[in-house]
């Protein structure tokens, strides 16, 4: 995902997608054997040289979850070692970092759908490729190898911010979305040195991160009918929720979209309120947006209180790098697994965007603190402040985004950026929080709707969404009311 490499915080960059349920099968993958002489339930691996050991009789629970038995968030997050493959482990002795590729064979695990790598220091960069293929627990097939994009360090916190300096990062690859599966392999290799022959180290203390994201209290579609409003709600609950008290009720799961009419009640309102020389308020719409709630995360996750910047610049677009393999009815729990993902494994304060986009146009309040505010973010490392954060699901170098994603990027540009004043096909001017292209202190001058590449050495968000950002600038003026 990045041109060049550098060492920085570590953390994660979110439609064109469909789950594998039933993953393509190459002429190599290995369907489960009928008979497996265990009791009902996800069968036994094929037997054969490459497979591992079960892990289900011992699950790993992350210390910072809930025992069992208690009021837990749904879902679990399950963090596997990686141990040298090749040869023996006394090879390398307790230098498994020195190891020219590290991984897992083939074994059982607990049902999960998104996968990751985590290692221990948030500043090392992996050198190297991580694969990963799973098995799809609906009918025991293998996948083909997948690539998971390891070069995920230009997100998370600036450094200096209080989020940046906690002590709870990790380094970490981009998350990928598998599916519901209950088996897993995975290798990370080194990359070669330049002399050719030696290899780089690969970073200490790596682990697969298998996370479950769990049920949702209501799972819809969507587009569908919103869930009903819970009848009490938690002290963290009624905080997210009251962040969007001006534009729904408490335990909303969906803010409405403005019609025509409403929107321009509201721009008359905000020229009343202006001095009298100023002009009318160019603010698109707003478009309907899918709450906290309405995409069920769970507020217990997340570190409590909210951090603001002062105003919003610029909006920043990403992509996931989950892969596209998810339907849109999916796209809820894809947001769960991210969630997760970046908390429990990356160890940040919450979601990393302040909005994330799926392939049928929804667009999702990400991190809690209010869609209409300056929610600080850990989305584009050393750009954070005063901007904000959008992130497409899917994984869009080869593939293009839908146009949906595009008018939704557009619409949610149209009426957050207008809130500020901002023209979307204007340029803004940032100061550099400190970043491997920009020096911290260092002015820059952006689109206001900018590529994660913009401001960091990446391809994020792909060379093919980041083509069609000239379209979403164009449309977000026109929903503006802009020429």
């Amino acid at each position: 995902m990045r041109a060049s490499l550098a060492s920085s915080v570590a953390v994660a960059c979110a439609a064109a997608l469909a789950l594998p349920v039933t993953l393509a099968v190459p002429a190599t993958a290995t369907a489960r054997p009928a008979a497996t002489g265990r009791p009902a339930g996800p069968s036994a691996l094929p037997p054969g040289p490459d497979a591992g050991p079960s892990d289900r009789a011992e699950p790993s629970r992350d210390p910072a979850e809930p025992s069992p038995g208690g009021d837990e968030p749904p879902g679990s997050t399950r963090s596997l070692p990686l141990r040298p493959l090749g040869t023996s482990v006394r090879t390398f002795g307790t230098d498994p970092g020195a190891a020219p590729e590290q991984g897992l064979t083939r074994r059982d695990v607990s049902p999960f759908s998104l996968v990751g790598v985590v290692w221990d220091d948030p500043a090392a960069v992996l050198h190297g490729t991580v694969q990963v293929r799973t098995r799809a627990a609906a009918d025991g097939v293998w996948s083909a190898w997948q690539d998971v994009e390891t070069h995920n360090d230009e997100h998370g916190a600036d450094p200096g911010t209080a989020e940046g300096a906690s002590g709870t990062l990790r380094g970490s690859t981009a998350p990928l979305w598998v599916g519901d599966s209950d088996g897993v392999e995975i290798r990370v290799r080194a990359e070669t040195a330049d002399t050719g022959t030696d290899r780089v180290r690969l970073p200490a203390g790596l682990r697969l991160e298998l996370v479950d994201p769990g049920e949702a209290p209501a799972d819809p579609a969507p587009g569908t009918r919103a869930m009903a409003p819970p009848a009490a709600l938690t002290a963290a609950e009624a905080a997210a929720s009251a962040a969007n008290g001006q534009w729904a009720p408490a335990g909303a799961a969906v803010i409405p979209a403005e019609t025509a009419e409403t929107a321009e009640t509201a721009a008359q309102a905000a020229t009343a309120a202006a001095p009298a020389a100023a002009k009318k308020p160019y603010i698109g719409p707003r478009p309907r947006i899918i709450t906290r709630k309405g995409w069920g995360a769970d507020e217990r996750l997340r570190e409590k209180g909210f951090v603001y910047t002062k105003t919003i610049k610029a909006a920043f677009v990403h992509h996931t790098a989950t892969g596209n393999n998810y339907r849109c009815a999916q796209a809820p729990s894809v947001l769960r697994g991210i969630y997760r993902y970046h908390v429990k494994s990356s160890g940040w304060r919450d979601f990393g965007y302040n909005f994330a986009v799926d392939r049928c146009g929804n667009i999702y309040e990400g991190r809690a603190g209010g869609v209409a505010k300056p929610v600080l973010g850990a989305h584009t490392l050393g750009f954070n402040t005063n901007s904000m954060g959008i992130a497409v699901l899917g994984s869009f170098g080869g593939s293009a985004p839908p146009a949906a994603a595009v008018t939704a990027v557009a619409r949610l540009t149209a009426w957050k950026l207008g809130l500020h004043g901002v023209n979307p096909k204007g340029t803004q001017t940032l100061v550099s929080g400190g970043g491997n292209r920009y020096k911290k202190g260092r002015k820059v001058a952006f689109h206001a709707i900018a590529g994660h590449r913009d401001g960091f050495a990446t391809e994020c968000p792909g060379s093919r969404l980041y083509g069609k950002l000239g379209t979403a600038r164009a449309s977000s003026a026109k929903y503006q009311g802009r020429r």
